[in-house]
């Protein structure tokens, strides 16, 4: 089981990121958009890099959903490797099937 710590600090990131979605996403508009003056799109960088740095999506670490384990996580069941295994050979997951020969 990994630290409560670690796994409340990663959902307040997840939190931060999706209230600040919408203005991050204008003011890298702003900066990229060629159209405007060298002055506008720099003003954009400064407010972008102003903004919190837990308001960026690549600041979010995926977790295991039942231990907090950070590493060996499959994205489509949100969970750990090890968590799999565990519930795999239980039987709690429909078709998975633990391999023995």
């Amino acid at each position: 089981m990994a630290k409560k710590s670690a796994v409340n600090r990663n959902e307040m990131v997840k939190r931060l990121v999706k209230a600040k979605a919408a203005k991050r996403l204008a003011l890298k508009a702003i900066a990229n958009d060629e159209n405007l003056s060298l002055e506008e799109r720099f003003e954009a960088r400064l407010k972008l890099a102003a903004m919190p740095r837990n308001s960026s999506a690549t600041r979010i670490r995926n977790r295991c959903e039942v231990t907090g384990r950070p590493r060996g996580f499959y994205r489509k069941l949100k969970m750990s490797r090890i968590a799999l295994r565990d519930l795999g050979s239980r039987g709690q997951i429909p078709g998975l099937v633990k391999s023995s020969w």
